[in-house]
């Protein structure tokens, strides 16, 4: 029998539901950080993960199973198969975990391919369209295109309180400053957007499938 590995095929979509961060422990234990709302579901014993690593990482194209998820002072703890020590563990660290998408929708939650290219109002009027998904390590961002170029709006339910699948629009009340340049005589005081996402924390969309309700829902492969 040849020993060379068959490619697996890419399924259509896939959702990012976590990312190891760091090492647990001498036994090959890894940290991990959580981009869904339903962990118990996700990650179960012999559940199964593509790996999103540089091209250069020893895990390029491969899958990970789960032996175990544990918690430790409320932060979740991953053992993976044949992952036996630190060392091996380290050789993960920051890779994101995905999974093949099923036909679980959960609320107040949207995959990235539902969200590229809906149309963005602010005040009833079209400022634009959503190009794509930003998924950052604190919150997610949806890179909006405007005539005037492109601007990232932090998908936080306080700037983004409406999303219309079927309508094929999404609302934002952005603050001063977000969508045009501010005079220099503005508030000083007035809130811009890092602000008033740092005070929407909670409510970063992350998650798996994209929505408001976790901390890295999904991008592509590097």
């Amino acid at each position: 029998m040849s020993g060379k590995r068959t490619e697996p095929k890419q399924p259509k979509q896939q959702l990012r539901v976590g990312r190891l961060t760091k090492a647990h422990g001498l036994k090959g234990a890894i940290k991990l950080e959580l981009y869904t709302d339903d962990p118990e579901r996700r990650f179960v014993p012999g559940a199964e993960f593509s790996l999103q690593v540089p091209t250069g990482s020893k895990w390029h194209g491969k899958t990970i199973r789960l032996a175990e998820l544990r918690w430790y002072n409320g932060h979740p703890v991953g053992f993976f198969e044949g992952v036996t020590d630190r060392t091996e563990a380290e050789t993960l660290i920051k890779a994101i975990l995905w999974v093949d998408q099923d036909d679980t929708v959960e609320e107040d939650a949207w995959y990235d391919h539902q969200l590229v290219g809906l149309r963005v109002l602010r005040d009833g009027t079209e400022v634009g369209t959503i190009a794509r998904v930003d998924h950052l390590p604190a919150q997610d961002l949806l890179a909006v295109k405007t005539r005037d170029g492109e601007v990232l709006v932090p998908f936080v339910s306080a700037i983004v309180p409406e999303v219309d699948i079927k309508a094929g629009t999404v609302t934002v009340t952005p603050p001063t400053g977000l969508f045009e340049d501010v005079p220099d005589d503005a508030d000083a005081d007035a809130p811009d957007a890092d602000s008033v996402a740092g005070s929407e924390g909670a409510d970063a969309a992350v998650g798996e499938p994209q929505g408001r309700t976790a901390p890295e829902a999904e991008g592509s492969a590097e």
